[in-house]
């Protein structure tokens, strides 16, 4: 069911307690979410945290790989 949610001044929206609740975004004392621009709108979605040394350094080594690969891959517009 479509909500309508105001966005404040300073970009801040505020989600009704039955999303929240529906989406278990309650249950912490502060929830994350991920934001995904798509052509029809933006997408948001709920996110987990890990602390860094939770991550094997194999993973981490992968992720920088790719980073360094997509950097590689971007243009620099100069003006």
């Amino acid at each position: 069911m479509p909500t309508t949610i105001q966005i404040s001044p300073r970009g801040t929206i505020t989600l009704p307690i039955g999303l929240r609740r529906r989406l278990k975004l309650d249950q912490k004392d502060y929830s994350v979410l991920l934001v995904e621009e798509r052509p029809d709108g933006i997408f948001l979605h709920p996110a987990v945290t890990v602390p860094v040394r939770d991550i094997p350094a194999s993973t981490i080594k992968k992720w920088v790989k790719d980073d360094e690969a997509d950097a590689a891959s971007v243009k620099v517009l100069k003006r």
